[in-house]
């Protein structure tokens, strides 16, 4: 219809103007068709471009972000609307991608995220942060706030200050919190981060450094104690020795002996906390030492407790001292007995076990790898957590005055670490305690080694040369009068500086050097056997230490052909190291 209106419209005039100036039929046809198809080509153009916007404007209410109208760019309405509406298109879709990408960022944050309207009102939380609240057992994420946390909200708006690391706990979980205002908005972001772990791994990490620093002080203070029981044993034992002893003075000295022992003893289980004794390590077979200390363990337990070693048909060899992982199964077991006086049972196993990376990330002493575990378990009273903080201290116990020195564990915990290895406990009061003792496997050995025989034959003494380096006086003299006794020729140094003076001049007649570790100006027991290697590469040496300085190791023994002696040693001991030594043929140790 408006069509046709349309046409109407251009003919009535055009026949009017044909009438008044008296022209053609034909002219006035073509004049006519021209026009409507003129006004009929303006009209689909126009609305071809209107359904292009349209269309255009369709797809993208439907999502389609991409779209664009594709009109060609002209200069009349419809080309500048189209122009127009393609930018607003373009930044539209700029925007939400904007939008898109922070929401990504908050949704997949491995923090907790959260948004608070002004009144404190919670209105989003990520994924995260409904985790967290899982962990701690509540339905959603409202549930673990910290009970201020409106006040805290409309404090940060109204002041524009962030609140930071605050932290608040649920059950076991520790969570920390930070607020920060958006004044902009209106509103406050607020970031949770569970922290228990972290706050275990601290706590793990102080307890080794407060271990290694009390390990340090008590290697000082043995080194100096094992020089003067040194002196009191060899003195004590050289006189014993002697048959004109009268028999009123054989006891006094017996006594002397015996608590100087004792005293040994104990430094030797500070030594083996702090990891400065000397091991002799072999490839070692844990199936069969365990299973002969466990023999010992179940006439040392008595009736009462029920005595349980279980372990495969093999295990993987372990490098280590035997004596010191006795001494570990040893020290667990009477441990476990101690905290069972009414009976109960104690169970020993053994396997092997991989530590994977999630599993050394949580232990700080852990290490990824294979390992051949010791466990040993008890169902005696347990342990509080304050307790647990200290057991592996030295003179930490909780036994009765008298009843024990507080270095089971600490012994324990020492040879652990001397063997590269790590311990674990657990416990729970009521619930008994387990210990789990990981050993590196040795893969350079394929099978254990066997045992080797000492034998306790006196040995004689001898007429060769010996050269004592000895810092303390009364150490290097009783040292002096010991072997002199055994028919020696002795020279004395009290540093390695007289040593090397000494040896300048005798060197040709020097048959063995025994020398301390540790000694002043500057030159150590391990500087001067260098030195006296250097002229003779045959030259024997012992040193001797009251712990291990950590100079001390198999290659350093290997390359030096030196061998090593404990302080304090006795008269017997000293003598028989000595002539052995030097009756060893060759220098391989």
């Amino acid at each position: 219809m408006k069509l046709v209106g349309t046409v109407l419209l251009l003919i009535v005039p055009a026949l009017l103007l044909m009438y008044i100036y008296d022209l053609p039929m034909s002219g006035f046809v073509v004049g006519i068709l021209a026009l409507v198809a003129a006004w009929a080509g303006g009209e689909l153009f126009v609305r071809r471009q209107i359904q292009a916007l349209s269309f255009t404007a369709q797809k993208i209410a439907d999502g389609d972000l991409s779209a664009r109208t594709g009109l060609p760019a002209s200069k009349d309405e419809i080309g500048q609307l189209a122009r127009i509406f393609d930018r607003m298109a373009e930044s539209l879709e700029q925007r939400i991608k904007e939008r898109e990408k922070l929401a990504a960022f908050a949704q997949l944050n491995p923090y907790g995220a959260m948004e608070f309207s002004a009144d404190g009102t919670m209105t989003y939380f990520n994924d995260a942060a409904g985790k967290l609240a899982l962990a701690a057992e509540k339905n959603q994420p409202r549930d673990i706030l910290p009970e201020s946390a409106q006040m805290i909200v409309r404090d940060c708006l109204a002041s524009g200050r962030s609140r930071l690391n605050l932290q608040t706990k649920i059950g076991e979980r520790t969570y920390s919190w930070s607020f920060h205002p958006m004044l902009s908005s209106g509103v406050v972001h607020c970031y949770a981060e569970d922290i228990t772990n972290s706050l275990n791994l601290e706590a793990q990490l102080r307890q080794s450094q407060k271990m290694e620093s009390i390990g340090l002080l008590a290697a000082g203070v043995a080194h100096d104690f094992n020089n003067m029981l040194s002196i009191i044993q060899g003195h004590s034992s050289a006189l014993l020795a002697k048959p004109t002893l009268t028999s009123h003075v054989v006891d006094p000295v017996q006594a002397i002996y015996f608590a100087a022992e004792r005293a040994a003893n104990l430094t030797r289980q500070l030594l083996m906390f702090s990891r400065k004794n000397v091991m002799q390590p072999r490839a070692l077979d844990l199936c069969e030492i365990v299973g002969r200390v466990g023999q010992m363990v179940q006439r040392l337990i008595g009736e009462n407790i029920a005595f349980e070693f279980r372990s495969p048909g093999t295990l993987p060899p372990v490098r280590g001292d035997c004596g010191m992982i006795e001494q570990v199964v040893m020290n667990l077991s009477v441990n476990a007995r101690d905290a069972m006086p009414a009976g109960g049972k104690l169970l020993i196993n053994l396997e092997t076990v991989l530590v994977d990376f999630n599993y050394a990330e949580m232990h700080p002493d852990a290490r990824a790898g294979n390992f051949v575990r010791l466990r040993v378990s008890d169902t005696g009273a347990g342990m509080d957590t304050a307790t647990m903080n200290h057991i592996f201290e030295p003179f930490f116990t909780t036994k009765e005055v008298g009843k024990g020195t507080g270095l089971g564990l600490a012994t324990v915990y020492g040879i652990v670490k001397q063997h590269e290895g790590w311990i674990e406990a657990t416990s729970d009061p009521g619930k008994g305690a387990t210990f789990d003792v990981f050993f590196p496997i040795d893969r350079k050995s394929s099978a254990p080694e066997k045992s080797k025989n000492d034998s306790d034959d006196f040995v004689t003494g001898g007429n060769e040369t010996v050269l004592i380096v000895e810092d303390e006086p009364v150490l290097r003299e009783m040292a002096r009068d010991i072997l002199k006794e055994y028919g020696y020729e002795v020279l004395e140094a009290a540093t390695g500086k007289e040593a090397l003076d000494i040896w300048r001049k005798s060197f040709k007649e020097i048959d063995l050097v025994l020398t301390d570790m540790v000694m002043p100006e500057g030159i150590s027991g391990v500087d001067l056997a260098e030195c006296l290697l250097e002229d003779r590469p045959d030259l024997k040496i012992i040193f001797s230490s009251g712990y291990s300085s950590g100079e001390i190791n198999d290659e350093l023994l290997t390359r030096s052909h030196a061998i090593f002696l404990q302080k304090p040693y006795t008269h017997a001991i000293l003598g028989r190291t000595v002539r052995e030594f030097l009756d060893r043929d060759g220098v391989t140790v």
